[in-house]
C-alpha cells in the first residue's frame, strides 16, 4: 500500500500509513463525488480547457512562464488521478 504524490512523504511511521491511506481514499471518493455530477463534468471540461489543452508556453515569453503554466496543469491532472483512483476503489 504506498501513497501517491506528495501525501506518500508526510506519513512515513507504519501505524499511521492505514489512517492516511483510508484518509487519502476518503477524499478521492469526495473529488468522484463532486465532479462526477453533469456540473461538475462541464466544471472540468472548462478547467482543462483553461490548462491542459492550451500551451505552457509561447516562443519569445520568459521561461518560467511555462513553469507556472505546468504548475496549472498539475492542479487539474491531480483532479482527474484522484478521480479515476476513486472508481477503482
Amino acid at each position: 500500500m504506498t501513497t501517491e504524490g506528495w501525501d506518500g512523504l508526510r506519513t512515513v511511521e507504519p501505524e499511521f500509513r492505514a489512517t492516511n491511506q483510508d484518509n487519502q481514499d476518503d477524499i478521492d471518493r469526495l473529488y468522484l463525488r463532486v465532479f462526477a455530477s453533469d456540473d461538475g463534468q462541464d466544471l472540468l471540461s472548462h478547467l482543462r480547457s483553461l490548462t491542459i489543452e492550451q500551451p505552457t508556453w509561447y516562443p519569445g515569453e520568459d521561461a518560467s512562464h511555462g513553469f507556472a503554466r505546468e504548475g496549472q496543469n498539475s492542479l487539474v491532472r491531480e483532479i482527474e488521478r484522484r478521480i479515476k483512483k476513486a472508481r477503482s476503489l
